[in-house]
């Protein structure tokens, strides 16, 4: 998610390597601002405490599916180190995308904020760490276990940059209530028994798919999805390849994952007016059973927990994105996490939260909470049940998201346009590739 230089090329691995110690998933909408208790700021970056004496007041940044970890944990690290006071908020994605990045080469961003792993965002760990703006990281402890494979995820030029709890996983959170009623016995494992489940929710009335492409991260997801069946399981090395300038978006399997994109549309398996319909709105339609499913990162599930009335009526399978079941691959990817500001006041205090999230038990609990598999675990580490369907993907047929490999911040934000543009039919695929393939050479 920097832009491509030397080194990058050089910390390139295969997608079969990447994801090879896995057997042992950018995203969020807009949360409101959550104040850790503390009182007035001064001049010199302390607060003065409830007690009286002086805290080191650190603040942080962050996306909305960060917050009920970030939370908990601040809490409990307030009662390890009271003299920390820790001052989270959160913003919508495409917001954290612009006014951080630019308070971060302003040189007064906040102490701590959201980094995405690898490459492809303006906030990623390549593009921030290869400006200088990022602490590094590789002295702490939980550094020296990040597993082979997602080394690119978590360093730039060998050093770490980037704290993760673990890895998520993009698939169909579904309402098994909604398949029952349209007489669905079990998650298909191939696309044209997908097909066919979409046709049987749709013949109960329902909109098979919550399509939420207001939201500009979500119009990826259907993708993301599909793309690792249609590319990856045909040729494992097509990033390669495409770096190289042997492939293209056009020449390859994409052409296939958005020709089924829009076939699923096609034949009104999507709610009405994707483009006019957020996030919110489409976690609503499946938690409350006025949609079958929504193909979402695994990441937002307790998003659409807190909005059932049941949380056990929702569950998760992987997109089937090919006819052969043994040929269906899944994107899993590093989850979002967070960096230190190389130029912030107080990057020993910040750092020193992050070597805190690092342990162990910090790690368990943060994955926990976001229904990810850990990056490191023990006896003590757990997997969400809804995400076991998806684990015997992961030792050979999981490729990292997208984005984590390509080479700059451009071709994400053109894949997000193109394919709100191919919803309200005002382009073609074959634009929409070329104009994918142009962002992809800047």
């Amino acid at each position: 998610m920097s832009r491509e230089t030397e080194s990058l090329r050089n910390a390139r691995i295969s997608r079969a390597q990447f994801f090879r110690m896995m057997g042992g998933l950018a995203v969020a909408a807009a949360a409101p601002a959550t104040l850790a208790a503390c009182s007035t700021q001064t001049n010199s970056g302390t607060t003065a405490g409830t007690g009286g004496a002086a805290a080191t007041r650190l603040r942080f940044v962050g996306v909305a599916d960060q917050k009920a970890p970030m939370d908990a944990l601040v809490a409990a690290y307030q009662k390890v180190k009271a003299s920390v006071a820790i001052a989270p908020s959160y913003a919508p994605t495409d917001q954290v995308q612009t006014s951080v990045r630019t308070q971060l080469g302003a040189g007064n961003a906040p102490d701590l904020h959201v980094v995405y792993p690898g490459n492809g965002s303006a906030m990623s760990m390549n593009q921030i760490a290869s400006a200088g703006l990022l602490a590094d990281l590789s002295a702490q402890s939980w550094a020296q276990t990040i597993p082979t494979g997602f080394k690119p995820a978590f360093q730039h030029e060998g050093k770490t940059y980037i704290y993760s709890a673990g890895s998520s996983v993009i698939g169909a959170i579904y309402n098994k209530k909604v398949f029952e009623k349209a007489g669905v016995d079990a998650p298909p494992t191939t696309w044209s028994e997908f097909l066919q489940v979409c046709e049987k929710i749709k013949k109960a009335g329902l909109p098979p798919i919550a399509l939420g492409a207001q939201t500009p991260w979500v119009t990826q997801l259907i993708t993301y999805a599909l793309v690792p069946s249609t590319v990856y399981a045909k040729d494992p090395g097509f990033d390669d390849k495409q770096a190289a300038g042997q492939t293209s978006f056009a020449q390859s399997g994409w052409r296939d994952a958005l020709e089924m994109y829009l076939e699923l549309q096609k034949r009104g398996f999507f709610n009405d007016n994707p483009n006019g319909t957020t996030f919110e709105q489409q976690t609503s339609m499946v938690a409350t059973g006025k949609a079958g499913m929504a193909i979402q990162v695994s990441a937002v599930l307790p998003d659409f927990r807190k909005s059932a009335a049941t949380p056990d009526d929702l569950s998760m399978f992987p997109l089937p994105g090919a006819d052969d079941a043994a040929q269906v691959w899944i994107p899993a990817g590093v989850v979002v996490g967070l960096g230190a500001a190389a130029k912030g006041k107080n990057v020993a205090e910040a750092t020193a939260f992050i070597d805190w999230l690092g342990k162990q038990e910090n790690i368990n609990a943060w994955a926990k909470t976001i229904a990810a598999i850990p990056l490191t675990q023990d006896s003590s580490s757990t997997i969400d049940p809804v995400l076991e369907s998806f684990l015997s993907f992961t030792k050979d047929r999981a490729v990292p998201f997208m984005d984590q490999r390509w080479p700059n911040a451009e071709v994400q934000p053109t894949h997000f346009a193109v394919v709100q543009d191919l919803l309200a039919g005002e382009i073609k695929i074959d634009e929409a590739l070329k104009k994918m393939d142009e962002a992809y050479a800047k």
